[in-house]
């Protein structure tokens, strides 16, 4: 059995877990997430863009073909004891609320800046977040930069930040996450391109930046008062409440160093270390699932020892 951790932190890799059916071809695995009941979501780049097994890793159903070739972001938040998937998808610029069968119930668009958007400056977004008063954050990660906020009901309130690497600045806001670990709600920010995480009020007022250990942070996974972060440049990190480094999973520093990456021929993939992780997830067990940006998509588990 490959392990991952260090002396204070373990996991095993339980390979062979997910059952993908033979009619299914992954594409990059950008998304995953987990349920209530220990169901896990796939959302990939390939049709059906959604996936779901349940806890031994069995295929379930499948639906989405609409996201394909845009799957990105993926959020499963729950809502007033109904739980609900909000994904991107980058490619039509677009931010839609699904139930878990896959039915819409929002849909946010570009948004109606004239002075952010226009013909030649896309909207592409990358990553979603929800307030606990239902507000809506939506980080336009690969288009202007800018995080936009919506009211629930996709009703614009205010954007920030914008393409830059001064204070309050962002650099391809590649994941966004809404932190409830502390006293006060804050907005979590994978400024990736500056090499960050950026720290904002949920009204959008800069408050600290976290810039070690990291190198490109894509998005956020809160398991108790821990901070786990897919970074894209082969490893798994996972943070403390003080956001101070516990340990770095799967790490491989000759992945992305590697020609042709992240699209690596299969036999270069070893079990217990990771080339370009993009997605991550946390069961109520503690163990970590993690999807990865590579063409024919990778989803691994890691059971906490």
């Amino acid at each position: 059995m490959k392990r991952m951790g260090n002396a204070f932190r373990q996991y095993e890799v339980v390979e062979d877990w997910v059952k993908v059916p033979p009619s299914i071809q992954l594409g990059y695995t950008h998304g995953i997430e987990v349920d209530s009941e220990g169901n896990l979501y796939v959302f990939h780049t390939n049709k059906p863009c959604v996936l779901k097994f349940d806890g031994e890793g069995n295929f379930l159903s499948a639906w989405g073909d609409e996201f394909e070739g845009g799957a990105h972001g993926f959020l499963l938040h729950e809502e007033q004891g109904t739980e609900y998937l909000y994904v991107t998808d980058t490619s039509r610029g677009l931010v839609a609320k699904l139930t878990l069968a896959g039915e819409k119930v929002l849909s946010i668009g570009t948004p109606d800046l004239p002075n952010v958007y226009d013909a030649e400056r896309k909207f592409s977004p990358t990553d979603v977040a929800v307030a606990p008063n239902g507000d809506i954050y939506v980080a336009d990660g690969y288009g202007q930069s800018y995080i936009h906020q919506f009211r629930s009901d996709g009703e614009w309130i205010r954007s920030f930040g914008g393409k830059g690497s001064e204070i309050g600045k962002l650099d391809c806001p590649h994941g966004i996450s809404v932190d409830l670990r502390g006293d006060e709600a804050e907005l979590y920010v994978a400024d990736r391109s500056n090499h960050r995480i950026q720290v904002f009020t949920l009204e959008g007022e800069p408050k600290r930046i976290v810039d070690e250990n990291m190198d490109l942070p894509c998005n956020f996974y809160y398991y108790g008062d821990e901070l786990v972060f897919p970074d894209l440049n082969s490893r798994v990190s996972i943070f403390n409440r003080n956001d101070e480094l516990i340990v770095h999973l799967g790490e491989d520093q000759q992945a992305y160093k590697t020609k042709g990456w992240p699209n690596l021929p299969p036999d270069f993939f070893r079990p217990n270390r990771f080339s370009s992780p993009h997605g991550v997830c946390v069961d109520a067990k503690g163990d970590i699932y993690v999807a990865e940006w590579t063409q024919y998509g990778r989803i691994t588990k890691l059971a906490k020892v």
